[in-house]
């Protein structure tokens, strides 16, 4: 069995076959899924399939690519944290990549978040592009803990993020041929790691290109088992527990 521990089901390219997704993931054994929210909208959405469906879960928050003067009041994110099956807050972070001309108003969202989270005792899932010192050093003065989402930095890096409390997202990436990340994953205790499909982005192999699904998860998790020489089982169950450790609200 698995759990999709970062998914945007309610992302619009599930729209048209939203049941579907879902009946392919459990044929596949996908038996839970966390929604993560990334703006105020994203976030109403995630809670409300939450809700309705009871394999799924919610994480709320304002992505830093979503950062900007307009969006900088975020009590929705206060009043969406009381439900019991929004279980973290994200994804939030930092994100040079694309613009970085608010990194200031980023960090300073960033921090907020990572507040509120630390108030209502909730796990945070980071998401950090071309920003990971900056995400570090706030995370290290924050001393709090989650998830690092999509992890795609360094295994020096890894290891300071483990120190401080987190966990690393493994997803699509951990399949392609070339990728450090499986080198990573090969000196990563297995105790740290979570599995992810950041579906409908990120496909693994050999679904490379195509829209992402949740019951692609599996591909992942046995390239996990592969690269840790152990069997699929092991890691599955490793997965699990890692993922109720870290969302205490997760009930299976």
């Amino acid at each position: 069995m698995y759990i999709d521990t970062h998914t945007h089901l309610n992302d619009p390219q599930f729209k048209d076959d939203f049941e579907a997704v879902l009946s392919r993931a459990k044929n596949a054994g996908v038996q839970s899924f966390i929604v993560s929210g990334y703006d105020q909208k994203s976030s109403h959405l995630a809670v409300s399939m939450a809700e309705k469906y009871p394999q799924i879960y919610a994480t709320v928050g304002l992505h830093p690519s979503e950062v900007n003067p307009d969006t900088i009041n975020i009590d929705w994110i206060g009043n969406l944290v009381s439900h019991p099956k929004v279980i973290g807050i994200g994804e939030i972070g930092l994100d040079y990549y694309w613009d970085d001309s608010q990194k200031q108003l980023q960090k300073e969202m960033f921090l907020k978040q990572i507040e509120l989270a630390k108030k209502h005792q909730l796990p945070v899932v980071v998401h950090s592009r071309k920003a990971i010192e900056d995400t570090y050093n706030i995370l290290e003065q924050t001393k709090h803990y989650g998830i690092m989402h999509c992890y795609s930095g360094s295994l020096e890096m890894a290891h300071l993020f483990i120190k401080l409390g987190f966990l690393l997202g493994i997803g699509g990436v951990v399949t392609f041929k070339n990728a450090h990340l499986r080198d990573v994953v090969q000196q990563i205790d297995l105790n740290c790691l979570v599995s992810e499909t950041d579906a409908p982005y990120l496909a693994p192999h050999p679904y490379r290109g195509k829209r992402n699904e949740p019951q692609y998860l599996r591909e992942i998790v046995n390239e996990i088992a592969l690269i840790k020489q152990v069997s699929s089982e092991e890691v599955q169950k490793k997965l699990i527990q890692n993922t109720q450790l870290m969302f205490a609200r997760l009930k299976l």
